[in-house]
């Protein structure tokens, strides 16, 4: 008899059945007894068809849209085929997902319990609606027209002096999210992680065009520069005789024109401003936009201390008003924006 063999076949046997046991049980755990985690009485539509037919002011703080600017929005994405309703989540509440996570910077696995999704539904869905704003951003961040606004017109801080401005550029400091190895060239002045974006603006207050996705240390500068040199960021020069309004941190060149120094996540980016400018298009009784547009030049400063587009002129074109005879052109030209101004503030006087 051979007992080492019986004694090792048994103990396979046994090892076998063991394995099966374990393989049974997580399946069981896994499959057949899962916790129930989404297990709120009002799913995600019933949520937000609830925000829909209650209170604009509940819509408004949760979505930052007020109630028919965001069912305009929605039926526009849907309209324009940039977003479609899927099995188990419909347009209008992809939409409030994302913008949800937006406006009050909270986790996918927040809005996953909120909405009653699980965290990769409601990660699917953020990325579709993102892709489907940049496609329609790219309808609404562009210049429109050189005309100036009536209430520009009618304010003499303003006008005539900058009659052929078409808009002012500035550079910001967005939070951005980037890998461990990249993190110090996107800290910024503040230590903190930042990506600089660049973007100009009309004086409708909409966005033009938007430059994104530079690290938080490059200088306002450097990314003003590589945006008018890359023909790929299709930079809306303005058309001759005019110019943007920069910060003395940009240079004083053709098309733009700076004080006298001394005087006071890419695609997320962009579908921000996008928002911006249709909600600006759409919703002009906007209480925020109200404020800003009421606020005295004066007072801003203070809190800020401590359609046509390039025209047919080709690449090279532009580039050359880079030139030094382009800055000397625009120097005089604010030297005698100056000099208007101070002779016509000698006769109020």
């Amino acid at each position: 008899m051979d007992i080492d063999g019986d004694s090792s076949g048994s103990s396979d046997d046994e090892m076998a059945e063991m394995l099966m046991i374990n393989m049974v049980y997580d399946y069981y755990q896994n499959h057949l007894n899962k916790t129930v985690m989404n297990d709120s009485k009002l799913s995600g539509r019933e949520f937000v068809n609830e925000i829909l037919n209650g209170s604009g002011t509940v819509c408004f703080d949760l979505f930052r849209m007020r109630k028919p600017c965001f069912v305009r929005f929605c039926n526009e994405l849907r309209e324009k085929n940039y977003l479609s309703d899927s099995r188990d989540v419909f347009v209008d509440e992809k939409v409030a997902m994302f913008l949800f996570i937006l406006g009050h910077g909270v986790r996918h696995r927040v809005v996953a319990n909120r909405f009653q999704h699980s965290t990769q539904t409601v990660s699917s869905c953020f990325k579709e609606v993102l892709r489907a704003v940049c496609r329609l951003g790219k309808e609404l961040i562009r210049p429109d027209s050189t005309n100036l606004p009536d209430s520009i017109k009618s304010n003499h801080k303003y006008y005539p002096w900058f009659k052929n401005s078409i808009g002012a550029i500035d550079g910001t400091h967005i939070s951005a999210w980037v890998p461990a190895d990249k993190q110090m060239s996107c800290r910024g002045r503040k230590t903190t992680i930042t990506q600089n974006v660049m973007c100009v603006c009309d004086f409708n207050m909409m966005f033009t065009y938007v430059y994104s996705g530079w690290e938080g240390s490059a200088h306002d500068a450097k990314v003003f520069l590589d945006a008018l040199t890359n023909p790929n960021a299709e930079f809306p020069w303005p058309p001759r005789g005019h110019f943007y309004l920069v910060d003395s941190g940009y240079p004083c060149t053709g098309g733009f024109l700076p004080p006298f120094r001394g005087e006071r996540q890419p695609l997320i980016v962009t579908a921000c401003c996008a928002i911006h400018n249709y909600i600006r298009k759409w919703n002009l009784n906007d209480e925020l936009f109200r404020m800003w547009e009421e606020l005295d030049p004066a007072e801003f400063n203070s809190m800020n201390e401590g359609s046509s587009t390039a025209g047919t002129t080709s690449h090279d074109d532009n580039l050359a008003r880079l030139s030094n005879e382009g800055a000397t052109e625009m120097a005089m030209q604010r030297d005698q924006i100056a000099d208007l101004m101070w002779a016509h503030y000698d006769i109020d006087n």
